[in-house]
């Protein structure tokens, strides 16, 4: 999503469809049709609420950042970890190939 204005828009248009649902599941009752009806709606809903979640993550992938943090940036040293820092480590043996390669 480039803009809020399209995730606002999103929830304005579920936000309408939610009510027809609701209109069309009181005059027409509990039946199959309109509880996968009801569902798909409840669905899109979901979903446009995962998308707001996503939205930030959508942003960054296209390399657009509405956050500008000031973070300190933290130095970590090339050096070798002292012997005694893996000392109660269990090992579970070598790692699996990644079922992604």
């Amino acid at each position: 999503m480039s803009t809020t204005t399209e995730l606002d828009q999103l929830h304005e248009l579920i936000g309408g469809l939610r009510r027809c649902v609701s209109s069309l599941a009181s005059r027409y009752g509990d039946s199959t049709a309109m509880r996968r009806i009801v569902n798909d709606a409840e669905r899109i809903q979901n979903d446009i609420d995962r998308l707001d979640i996503d939205a930030e993550e959508l942003n960054l992938a296209r390399g657009v950042s509405h956050h500008h943090h000031n973070v300190e940036k933290i130095g970590i040293p090339d050096t070798q970890y002292a012997s005694d820092f893996w000392q109660d480590v269990d090992d579970d043996g070598p790692m699996s190939p990644s079922p992604f390669d």
